[in-house]
């Protein structure tokens, strides 16, 4: 293990010691987009108004409630159309609106689970979700390895994501940084290369199948 990830790692287990009493709800995080969040600013100004309209994301909970309602070990994923590059915090001017999303739910969650999930997510992403067209329940499972890089999810056969770490071969104009970031408040984020973002839902009038862009982040969250 590198002396990089190494620090990260202990990073994260200090966060999560010293912020688990505070939390209300807390876990893991997985985000991709469909332009290079990771990149130069010659980069992102290509692709500006062309390709970043898109975006999956993803939360496992790994203790925790919400309104009141228990939702150890339940998932849920928010999946995102828009009218430009979803750009919040970037370098750019953006009006990415109307926003249009889908809510997956995790089919493990009963009822009041369902509407629980369905109202943490609207509250983690208040921009994303003012338009949400439809709510479907699926088998969600979610795995992050910070120390790698690698995060995968698989939301039925809806949604997935499958990342790696970025690597010296990724460094094209040498002047790469987090141009963009994540596109809710979370913990401990740090940019990955998407091998894989794929939606082949309803709802959105599109699906996409994407390969190879530097545009993921792998976090955690707590609130």
């Amino acid at each position: 293990m590198s002396a990089k990830h190494l620090m990260f790692a202990c990073c994260l287990v200090l966060v999560s010691v010293t912020g688990a009493a505070a939390a209300e709800i807390s876990g893991e995080y997985l985000e991709a987009r469909s332009c290079d969040v990771w990149t130069g600013p010659c980069f992102a100004n290509g692709e500006i108004g062309l390709s970043g309209k898109e975006a999956v994301m993803a939360w496992k909970v790994d203790k925790g409630k919400w309104n009141g309602v228990k939702l150890d070990n339940l998932s849920a994923v928010l999946v995102v159309k828009a009218e430009d590059t979803l750009g919040f915090g970037g370098s750019f001017d953006i009006n990415p609106d109307p926003i249009k999303s889908v809510i997956l739910v995790d089919k493990n969650a009963n009822d009041q689970q369902r509407k629980a999930l369905i109202a943490f997510v609207k509250d983690s992403a208040k921009k994303l979700t003012k338009h949400v067209q439809c709510v479907e329940q699926t088998e969600i499972d979610l795995k992050n390895d910070h120390v790698s890089g690698v995060g995968v999810l698989k939301a039925g056969k809806l949604a997935k994501i499958e990342t790696r770490e970025l690597k010296d071969g990724d460094c094209i104009c040498t002047n790469e940084d987090v141009f963009y970031p994540p596109l809710t408040d979370v913990e401990n984020s740090h940019p990955a290369y998407t091998t894989k973002l794929s939606f082949a839902g309803k709802g959105l009038n599109n699906t996409w199948n994407l390969l190879g862009q530097r545009s993921a982040f792998l976090a955690t969250f707590e609130k």
